[in-house]
């Protein structure tokens, strides 16, 4: 799978491509990422990839230009690829969308507005506009980096085990995963539950299923 980000902050992405899961997917060949600096498509002697908005308002929007050149140069190099756009007006992204694009076969460009949103006309570029929540952000580079981790990590030989991703909260609907512990079996006066500790499988599963969460905790 390849990836392309347009960004106007291409270094926030550095640290997090090059870490953990996203780091082992690369080095297994089994992801290459692209981060493209939007400012390089700007217009004139600043560069400039903003403006204001026709009919007024507060903030700058995004000029059509540098997005369309930036995108059309993406595919140069990523011709199939589908289009992501980060928006608060996107759906909203759950798990199932991430095993979906995980197991499309399709590579992706990602755009990540900034300032007060985007040109309308951006849109004509997009396959997919993605929310995660529904909270506003300073730009789409953290939402992108969140949608990204969660397709990748999807991809066949990234995680260690064969079913890791199978178990995981989310992967079955919407209920949550079981509470999980480790060595030691006691800490500070708390205990690891007798029937984690017994070796009986199907006990073990038994109990498992009768206290994985049915929502979100409210603490």
């Amino acid at each position: 799978m390849k990836i392309s980000v347009i960004t106007l902050f291409p270094d926030m992405f550095d640290k997090v491509f090059n870490q953990s899961m996203l780091w082992k997917a690369q080095d297994k060949k089994l992801v290459e990422f692209e981060l493209i600096d939007l400012r390089q498509f700007g217009l004139g002697p600043r560069h400039q990839v903003d403006d204001t908005p026709y009919g007024g308002g507060d903030g700058m929007l995004l000029k059509p230009e540098p997005l369309f050149a930036a995108v059309e140069d993406a595919k140069t190099r990523n011709p199939d690829a589908k289009v992501v756009l980060m928006t608060p007006k996107g759906k909203i992204w759950d798990q199932a969308r991430a095993v979906e694009l995980a197991n499309s076969g399709d590579n992706y460009i990602f755009i990540c507005p900034h300032y007060e949103g985007y040109d309308e006309r951006v849109l004509a570029l997009v396959d997919y506009q993605v929310s995660i929540g529904k909270f506003i952000l300073t730009g789409g580079e953290l939402p992108a980096m969140t949608v990204i981790d969660s397709i990748v990590r999807l991809i066949p030989g990234v995680l260690g085990g064969e079913t890791s991703a199978e178990i995981e909260s989310f992967s079955d609907g919407d209920n949550y995963e079981y509470p999980q512990y480790t060595r030691p079996a006691e800490f500070r006066g708390m205990k690891v539950p007798e029937v984690l500790l017994n070796g009986n499988h199907a006990e073990i599963a038994k109990w498992r299923a009768e206290n994985a969460p049915k929502s979100a905790s409210e603490k």
